[in-house]
Formats: structure tokens, sequence, C-alpha cells
């Protein structure tokens, strides 16, 4: 603990509740991301930090301070999300589902799945501060999950994990944790910690892009990014169908949950925008205007539509993408419009902005 926090934890037990938020607020923005990372859910990982924090405070007089407030506080946020993960759910993209859809078919939203979440860099924190140190060389999966401790993808990909090896996996390869500390925490031994560890690795590497090995690590979208990003933008707001197949790799792959259909490929991306953007055809969405934010570590859009006979922009989703090679190889927009005040942008936006 640092300097003069038994004396916080003390006015803590004794029931000031201003010394206990001062104790727990300077851990709020890990112990979210650590919940997202969980559970893969924005809106849940809100919900069990506030859940960490009552438990917390219920059970104050059990911190005997043979660990930091902040690895107790851990302790419980891990335990609060395999709690919510003991009846084996897990969050999903469409191309988890089924195969590719067919551009011509469009499905109604399902609300009856449990979608992955995308997550707002703002929220993120100060960089440097609590993300882990660079795993050993000698570690090379270590070095893999280093890399995706944020993107999309590797969110998706520990999702197939069983709750306690995707604890395990965080624990140990994304937070840097020594196996005996993990061990203690998930109350188990260091032999089996080190067996859940190997078994999450073997998981995650079947479940990871091909391209895993070529990503940068985990870091704020690079000028090049951005500069497909603000080109992507443009092409869209202007509805220019050639502009936009001109960005896209040719093996793009575009998802919009709670929409189950998905894309696989430059030419049925384009053939869905085509019918979507037709101002004469009866699929016509309306035109777009966009805003840039980062969810993920990964640059990002607002998306926005004015449909015909609307005087104004309306929120429509947040859109994530995936760029390598100054093409974009993936594209999952959200289509979740409670996501805009979690991004801290709001809900519509005047025609003349335009």
């Amino acid at each position: 603990m640092n300097a003069g926090d038994d004396e916080v934890v003390a006015a803590a037990r004794a029931g000031d509740e201003s010394a206990f938020a001062a104790l727990t607020e300077r851990h709020r923005d890990e112990l979210r991301v650590h919940c997202y990372r969980m559970l893969g859910s924005f809106d849940d990982a809100e919900d069990l930090v506030q859940e960490t924090f009552l438990r917390a405070w219920k059970n104050l007089a059990s911190f005997q301070g043979r660990s930091t407030i902040r690895a107790w506080l851990y302790r419980i946020a891990t335990n609060a999300c395999l709690d919510v993960l003991e009846d084996g759910s897990r969050r999903v993209l469409p191309h988890h589902l089924t195969g590719p859809t067919d551009p011509s078919v469009g499905l109604p939203p399902r609300t009856d799945i449990a979608w992955l979440q995308p997550f707002p860099d703002r929220l993120i924190g100060t960089e440097g501060r609590w993300e882990p140190a660079a795993p050993s060389e000698a570690e090379p999966d270590a070095v893999v999950v280093a890399r995706e401790t944020i993107e999309l993808a590797f969110l998706a990909a520990i999702q197939h994990l069983p709750p306690r090896q995707r604890a395990v996996l965080i624990l140990r390869d994304v937070l840097g944790w020594p196996a005996k500390q993990t061990a203690a925490l998930l109350e188990g031994s260091v032999a089996s910690v080190n067996s859940a560890l190997q078994r999450a690795r073997s998981t995650l590497r079947d479940h990871l892009p091909e391209r895993r090995l070529e990503w940068a690590p985990s870091a704020k979208p690079t000028e090049q990014e951005r500069s497909v990003l603000r080109r992507y933008m443009d092409a869209v707001e202007r509805a220019d169908l050639a502009a936009v197949a001109e960005l896209l790799a040719e093996d793009v792959r575009t998802t919009m949950p709670p929409y189950p259909m998905w894309f696989q490929g430059r030419g049925a991306v384009v053939a869905a925008l085509t019918a979507s953007w037709d101002a004469g055809a009866p699929g016509y969405v309306g035109r777009f205007q966009m805003v840039p934010t980062q969810a993920n570590r990964q640059p990002a859009a607002a998306v926005y539509v004015q449909r015909p006979g609307d005087h104004e922009y309306a929120a429509f989703g947040i859109a994530v993408l995936q760029i390598e090679n100054d093409h974009i190889v993936e594209i999952t927009a959200f289509h979740d419009l409670d996501l805009f005040a979690a991004f801290d942008l709001p809900t519509a936006l005047p025609a003349a902005d335009r």
C-alpha cells in the first residue's frame, strides 16, 4: 500500500465512506478493463466494478493487509466475474454463429444473443500507468497475448475459454501476475494454474487470426491508420462505393451486431452497400455522417444516419476497424445506441453540420 494507506483503511473500517472511496476509486479504470476482458461486455463490466466495490465495502474487515488493496480488489473482481460466467455463456460476433450471408438477404436483429461489445479508449486510463510490462521472450505465447490484450479479435478469442482458464490467462499473461499469486487468488495450486494456462494458450492459438503475429503491440492507432480511417469516413459520407472498395482488403469481413448477417470479401461487402445506399431502392438507409473515435485501441467512427424526411442525423452505430497495410481487413459496426453515452458522443447531429 501507499504510505498512509493503513490509516485510510482504519478510517474506512470505522465507516468512513470517503476513506473507502479514496482506497478504491484510483483502481476503477483498470478494474473496469479487467472485468471487460473477463466478460466481453462493457455494460456488464460497469456493473461488476460496482459489485466489486460493494463486496469490498461489506468485507473490509477481512482485509488483513497481507496483499495490496489493488490485489485484493482484483481478487474480488475476478471472483465476481466468475460468478457471472457460471452459466457458461459467452459473448459472440455474428461470424461465430454461422457462415457468410448472401448480401441480398436481410435479417432482423437478434436480441436473444449476448453480443460482444466494444470498449471506449477514453476509459482505458492513462497509458502505461497500469498496463503490464512486456512478457519474457522465453514465453512466445505470452508475447502474442500482450499484443492483443484489448483488441476485439483477442476479446472474441478468449470467449472460447472456460471461465477459470480465462481468468488464469488474463491474470498471468495480461496482468503479469506470478503463478503463486494467481493460484492464491483462485484458491488453487500452482500446478493447476500452470496447467490451465497452457490449455488456455493452446485454445487461444486456434481462435486468433492467422495474421496475429504481424500485429503491433496494443497502442493508440498510428497516423497511417488514422489516415485510412479519414479516407473511409469521407467515402462513406459521399456514398462513394468505388472509394470505399479501394480501401477494403480483398478478404475483408464486416459484421453489425445485433444483426446476425455478416459479409466476407470485398465483392459481398460492396454488394450489400450498393443495396442500402441506392436512394431509389426499397432498402435505402439514408445519408451518413461520421465522427472519429477510438475503441479497443483500434481506429473507430461513430456513425450517424439521416433517413429520408429527417432533419437531423441520428445515432446509428460505433464502427471499429482493423487496418493492415493501408487496407481495412475488418469492420465491426455495433448497432447499439446505448454505447454513444459510453463514448461521450451525442445521439444526434444537426444536418447543417454536414
